[in-house]
């Protein structure tokens, strides 16, 4: 394929109709070097002369009668297109509308809400905080969520994910545990260690993939308390009751003095996805999932 840039002929088009370089120029609102400088650009790529220079100003040659007689229909179509690609983004206008659990999404919620209503001109975005992920798969089943931000696995049915980010897995442990010291630990290191489970799970498939379930040697994770918050999961981690798996940023949003968090090495990563139901407005949501990489990759 041929390499041109459409700036490059547009200059050419201003010089053919002018007939000089120093008109066209002035007209481009460009330097007479620049304007020199496109046309020769755009001869090496298509490899012929398109004009030559008179004491005059210039003479196209044939290949450069030919380019001005196609060029400026295509300068023309390129220009309406790019014309009907604005025009159905700003008919994207209205109301976006996500769920979110703070514990996944507050690093990042409000940037992707205000990148996406400076995107799409006329655009509102409503954000709405629940504390679970089954209370965002209520409103979305319910229609009355567009999207949601939730960790994998979702096993629901019907409905659609794109994933946005990729996470390394990490522990919480007290402490003056005895493995608080080191700088990473493997499953093998925590085999003994009770898993806390907070009351959240969507699924039997969920809680499994959480609390690494069973392990690389086939052994059962051993499960310890279960707690009705995300919250209580560090609380009964300081107090010596088990630990806690969870995705890495989420030792930034709960950081603790009584509390160690360490990168687990072997464990799979956690996966961050945009999960939508097949009536939210796929244009939308396309230019969601593109936004949110942007910002959190």
């Amino acid at each position: 394929m041929i390499d041109v840039d459409i700036r490059h002929l547009e200059s050419f088009i201003a010089v053919a109709q002018e007939l000089n370089i120093t008109r066209a120029a002035a007209r481009l609102h460009l330097t007479q070097q620049a304007v020199s400088t496109h046309i020769q650009q755009l001869e090496r790529s298509l490899q012929v002369t398109l004009l030559v220079r008179t004491s005059r100003g210039v003479l196209l040659t044939p290949a450069g009668d030919e380019l001005a007689a196609g060029g400026k229909a295509v300068v023309s179509e390129l220009s309406e297109l790019a014309e009907r690609v604005r025009h159905t983004a700003r008919q994207q206008a209205g109301t976006l509308r996500l769920a979110c659990c703070p514990y996944s999404t507050s690093l990042f919620s409000i940037e992707v809400a205000d990148a996406m209503e400076t995107a799409v001109p006329g655009l509102s975005v409503e954000l709405t905080s629940v504390r679970t992920q089954q209370e965002e798969l209520e409103l979305l089943n319910a229609g009355t969520a567009d999207a949601a931000f939730m960790w994998l696995p979702v096993s629901e049915v019907g409905l659609h994910h794109a994933v946005i980010r990729t996470d390394p897995r990490a522990v919480a442990l007290p402490a003056n545990h005895r493995l608080a010291g080191r700088a990473a630990v493997s499953l093998a290191d925590l085999a003994d260690e009770s898993v806390i489970r907070p009351d959240v799970f969507i699924s039997p498939e969920a809680e499994r993939h959480w609390i690494i379930d069973p392990r690389p040697d086939g052994t059962p994770a051993p499960r310890g308390p279960s707690v009705a918050q995300i919250e209580d999961c560090l609380l009964m981690v300081a107090r010596g009751r088990g630990i806690w798996l969870a995705p890495e940023p989420l030792s930034r949003w709960a950081p603790a003095v009584n509390i160690c968090w360490l990168p687990v090495t072997d464990a799979e990563p956690c996966e961050l996805a945009v999960v939508w139901a097949p009536r939210a407005p796929e244009s939308l949501v396309a230019r969601l999932i593109a936004e949110v990489r942007k910002i959190i990759t």
